[in-house]
Order: C-alpha cells, then sequence, then structure tokens
C-alpha cells in the first residue's frame, strides 16, 4: 500500500511497553477468491414469425443441426469441422442469426504477423459481432466467436484493410484456420536456418539456471508426440525459475500467431508458439491474477475445444429453436 511521505525522525515516537509498542505480524499474502463465474445464457430469441420471414436464416440454422448430428452421430469432434457459408444472407438475416447464435465463452484471432498484444487478460481477443472490441489486434486475418452453442464457431476472414471477406460457421472441436495458422508457424520455425556456430557458442546470461533443461525436455517431447497421444504439460508454476530463466523461454518459443481466450471460471489464455505442436497456456483467477502458467505439447489444449458432449448439447438446444420457429 502507498503511504504518504513523511519526515523521518531520528527516534521512533512510540512508547517502550504496552499497547502498538511491538511490531505487528504482516498479513499473509493470501491469493484472493474468485468471485464470479461465466454461466451459460440463453440467447434473447426474436420473434419466430421474424425468423420465419428469412429462409436463408432458418435454413443456415438447418445446416447447423444437420452438421451437429453428423459429428455425434460419428462419435467423434476431433474431426475436420463441418462449414456452413453465410456469404448469401443479406443485413437483416445476418443480424437475426447474430442474435440467435449470441456470443459464447471462446474467442480468437489468427494475426497477420506473428507477435500477440499485450492486453488485459479479461479482454476477449475477438468478437465478431463487435468489432471495437478492447484487446482486438488491427492486423488479424481470421476472428473467430464461439456461439452459445458450443462448438458452433463464427468464423470471419478479413482483409489486409480489415474489411470481412468470408463469413461462415464452422461446426465441431475448434475452428480449422485457428489449427491450420498453428501448424504452419511451426512449420515455418522448423524450416528456418539453423544458427551458426557463433551464435551457440554465444554464453547463456548469469541468472539463466532452469530454461536450457526445460527447453531440452520440449524438444524430445516434440519429437515422441503424435497425434493420440496425451499432452505433454511443464508447469511453469511450480519450478523454481529466475526472471532470466523466463525471458529466455519466453525468446526461445517465441510468439505465434494464434491467441485463444476462453471465458468461464475466471479467464485462461492460450497462445500457440514458434515451435511445433507447443502451446502457451495460462489461467487466472477472476481478478485477474495468474494462477497457473504452462507449456503444453499436443494438438491443441482441450481446454480451447467443444467435446463430442458439447457438441449434443448444442444439437439439442439447435433442435429446439427450430421447433419454436417452426410452431410459430
Amino acid at each position: 500500500m502507498n503511504r504518504p511521505a513523511t519526515t523521518p525522525f531520528p527516534i521512533p515516537v512510540v512508547s517502550l511497553l504496552g499497547p502498538g509498542s511491538q511490531p505487528e505480524d504482516e498479513a499473509p499474502d493470501i491469493v484472493p477468491m474468485p468471485q464470479g463465474m461465466s454461466t451459460y445464457q440463453p440467447p434473447q430469441l426474436p420473434e419466430p414469425e421474424a425468423l420465419a420471414s428469412h429462409p436463408g436464416c432458418v435454413r443456415a440454422l438447418q445446416q447447423v443441426l444437420d452438421a451437429l448430428r453428423s459429428l455425434v452421430a460419428g462419435g467423434t469432434a476431433a474431426v475436420p469441422t463441418r462449414v456452413v457459408d453465410l456469404g448469401g444472407l443479406d443485413a437483416d438475416a445476418r443480424r437475426l442469426l447474430n442474435q440467435v447464435l449470441g456470443e459464447g465463452e471462446v474467442a480468437a484471432q489468427v494475426l497477420g504477423t506473428a507477435g500477440i498484444a499485450q492486453v488485459a487478460p479479461a479482454a476477449p481477443p475477438a468478437v465478431p459481432f463487435a468489432p471495437e472490441a478492447t484487446g482486438q489486434r488491427t492486423d488479424a486475418r481470421v476472428r473467430v466467436q464461439e456461439s452459445v452453442f458450443a462448438g458452433v464457431w463464427r468464423v470471419l476472414h478479413l482483409g489486409p484493410d480489415g474489411a470481412v471477406v468470408r463469413d461462415r460457421l464452422e461446426v465441431g472441436t475448434l475452428p480449422q484456420p485457428l489449427l491450420d495458422a498453428a501448424a504452419e508457424d511451426g512449420v515455418r520455425s522448423a524450416r528456418s536456418p539453423a544458427p551458426g556456430p557463433a551464435a551457440a557458442a554465444e554464453p547463456l546470461p548469469a541468472d539463466v539456471m532452469n530454461a536450457p533443461s526445460l527447453l531440452a525436455e520440449l524438444e524430445d517431447q516434440r519429437r515422441q508426440w503424435k497425434p493420440g497421444d496425451a499432452p505433454h504439460v511443464i508447469n511453469l508454476s511450480l519450478l523454481p525459475l529466475t526472471d532470466g530463466d523466463s525471458q529466455h523461454l519466453t525468446r526461445e518459443v517465441g510468439e505465434g500467431r494464434v491467441v485463444i481466450l476462453s471465458r468461464g471460471y475466471g479467464n485462461c489464455r492460450i497462445t500457440s508458439t514458434r515451435l511445433p505442436r507447443t502451446w502457451r497456456v495460462t489461467y487466472f483467477n477472476s481478478t485477474d491474477r495468474i494462477i497457473l502458467d504452462t507449456l503444453e505439447i499436443s494438438r491443441v489444449p482441450e481446454v480451447a475445444c467443444a467435446s463430442l458432449e458439447d457438441l449434443e448439447d448444442s444439437a439439442e438446444r439447435v433442435a429446439e429453436v427450430l421447433q419454436w420457429v417452426q410452431a410459430g
């Protein structure tokens, strides 16, 4: 706590005995308990007559339902997403569809260049229905927002000027552009020329202690990992890392173009790195304090993905919306 500046006294003004004569123990630094939680809020649906008067909107919802049922029948969400193109919708139909879809817990961006903006953890990295959202990068090439129906994603592809050039829904575990961009960054890094002898011989700073062994572990696990394997997670929060270790790790793993924010009980920020199949996953409580910081080797961290159970639930709720329209 900041205290007002005062002129120091050469002798403390306090009695030697009695109350206040002895220093009080400082209160322990306790992490504040989370106070809030994001929960499912059903969208405020338009009148059924309004939806029924825009057959393109109803058709898009029916295609979403067909895609959900197809994935559920296949018994897995970890397959290529099903795409519903929204390019043919007029402005009114698009507005109604936005109202039905709402905004879920997960938002994401694919940046045009590597490097992630330093924004507050609570700020969503992208909200397709609100381009002025805090924390949004002006060089984003893809913006993604999960709808209130888990596993149904709004995906906007942007041109160099930021204008929308493609508008679609993707149904599945995670939109394909996020996976493609992360994979491309890893391939590009793997093809980069290795540092020369002079760079390799450059000594590390004196305060770098544990980072080299962690980087060696990441390299070994990347070589061994294959699709279907469990994620390999390094919990940085539990390791004795110096400031030099943290800076060296951040520099070596780099920053990729994919940033994902999952907002539930607190926030989880997921960022791709320049290393293949390597992600930085940081958890915050509802006061935006870091409670867990990890490096994960996987296809994509599960915390960002919709599960098969999510798709089953979404199929039921989209079917209810369509039944409501037909009944109206």
